[in-house]
């Protein structure tokens, strides 16, 4: 198993899963069984990706009295972002010469 952190973050980033439930933290902390309720999962299948989520220092558990809520920890996102941000200039130019070719074909149909 590879120990490179970007390699970490994006296996973490690759199950469904794992995305909606980093999208709800971004609210703030939520328990572990907050987190199970809109999954048709139990929770020992919850903890794993948790866990998965936690060792990719994705989010951060912690220990509250008899509460166990989980927090988001953006940083490693922040490789991720590093990683494509050089692709979205591709993908201005590309829509830009979309728009550019569906406005020329716009004029000559007289639209």
């Amino acid at each position: 198993m590879s120990t490179d952190k970007l390699s970490l973050t994006l296996s973490a980033l690759a199950h469904p899963a794992r995305r909606s439930i980093l999208a709800r933290l971004t609210s703030g902390e939520l328990t572990v069984s907050e987190l199970t309720e809109p999954f048709d999962m139990t929770g020992p299948a919850i903890t794993k990706h948790l866990k998965v989520l936690e060792r990719a220092g994705l989010i951060e558990r912690l220990r509250d009295a008899q509460r166990r809520p989980c927090r988001l920890q953006p940083e490693p996102l922040k490789d991720v972002y590093a990683l494509i941000q050089p692709y979205q200039r591709y993908w201005d130019e590309s829509f830009d010469r979309l728009d550019a070719f569906l406005a020329d074909k716009a004029d000559r149909n007289g639209d």
